[in-house]
């Protein structure tokens, strides 16, 4: 196996289930200088992150990240992935959040760019909003 592909798949076993993950091992993947870019925030550096993953993690019962696709080049990748949330107060209704992450790395991540709809993801979940989100999604769809 090239390297490029055994650093994606040691990647992708430790977000397959990131509850289960302690945030201080991402230092395995991750520079000290990691940029990470998603919709909602920017963050710099190993500790940042370390802290973002530690909050998403404490705040649902569970989530994991399914991977569907990959493009693997010469230190960096595209990743599809769908984001599973399962959160208390949601009556064990799971949360799938698809989206896309370009990766960078020379030892380690360097860059990160997350790419999804956070926006998708709140307004299914607003009891009225989300009714019609989800009726609208059906009309259009047939």
């Amino acid at each position: 196996m090239n390297p490029d592909r055994a650093f994606i798949e040691r990647f992708k076993a430790y977000f397959g289930d990131l509850h289960q993950s302690d945030p201080s091992q991402l230092q395995a993947f991750y520079a000290d200088e990691v940029v990470y870019r998603g919709p909602v925030q920017q963050l710099r550096g190993l500790v940042e992150l370390e802290d973002y993953y530690a909050s998403l993690i404490g705040n649902f019962s569970h989530c994991r990240y399914e991977f569907l696709d990959e493009v693997i080049g010469k230190q960096s990748a595209c990743l599809k992935w769908v984001l599973h949330l399962d959160h208390p107060r949601l009556r064990n209704r799971s949360l799938c959040l698809r989206g896309v992450s370009q990766l960078k790395w020379a030892d380690k991540i360097r860059y990160q760019e997350d790419f999804y709809d956070s926006d998708a993801l709140l307004r299914e979940q607003l009891p009225i909003l989300g009714n019609v989100t989800r009726w609208l999604k059906l009309r259009l769809a047939s």
